[in-house]
């Protein structure tokens, strides 16, 4: 499938009502089409299986330096699945993204799709790392919302304990960035975290988490009693 062919059964699905309020709901300067997310779900479980590893990566590419919102969405979709064989071209082509978000919607779909490959292979921490002090407020916050399957887990095994750890104090550095991005992603990780860790939760609430902005300590408490 060639990206032309792409963008023309994305535009068959534009609908200018919903354009003008994506676009002003998330404050987009490129081009929105207006096409919704179940209809970018059931395009990118058609594609998946109509294409291979490297064509789904190619097509992806091409998505994503179009420029226009539901593309982008349409090509982290793409690449969003757990077993991927041979991933390395997937991964650098994610992370090559990292330094291109500037919105939410797009960065949380591009880290879901990382999340599955640094679940694939932890040792990829290592380079998110590496975003934690970024200039980029998106690749900082990616770091977090890209690892959030460890805040998740119900059992965590001895390496994922610390890696969760590991995790939680790349969290107590965000601490003492204000921008609201950022004390929302350590929010949200204590939160999901305090499903299954409630006490670990309360520890870096009371510990590092002491100085929180107010509505970030309240995201991260919202399941604790």
């Amino acid at each position: 499938m060639t990206l032309d062919d792409a963008l023309d059964v994305l535009r068959s699905y534009a609908e200018v009502q919903q354009a003008d309020q994506k676009a002003a709901y998330h404050k987009q300067t490129r081009a929105v089409l207006g096409v919704g997310n179940e209809v970018l779900n059931q395009l990118a479980k058609d594609w998946r299986k109509d294409l291979d590893v490297a064509g789904r990566a190619d097509l992806a590419r091409a998505l994503w330096d179009s420029d226009i919102f539901e593309a982008r969405i349409l090509a982290a979709k793409l690449l969003t699945q757990a077993r991927i064989k041979d991933d390395a071209p997937v991964w650098e082509l994610l992370v090559s993204w990292v330094p291109d978000f500037d919105s939410w919607a797009i960065a949380d779909h591009a880290c879901s799709a990382i999340s599955k490959r640094l679940v694939a292979q932890p040792a990829r921490l290592d380079s998110v790392e590496e975003w934690t002090t970024s200039a980029h407020m998106w690749s900082r916050r990616a770091a977090l919302v890209a690892t959030l399957p460890w805040a998740k887990l119900p059992n965590p095994k001895a390496a994922d304990e610390a890696t969760r750890d590991r995790i939680l104090g790349w969290a107590a550095g965000y601490v003492a960035d204000r921008d609201w991005f950022i004390q929302k992603s350590v929010g949200w990780w204590l939160r999901d975290l305090s499903k299954h860790a409630p006490d670990r939760t309360r520890a870096f609430l009371d510990g590092p988490g002491a100085t929180l902005k107010a509505f970030a300590r309240k995201e991260a408490a919202k399941y604790l009693t």
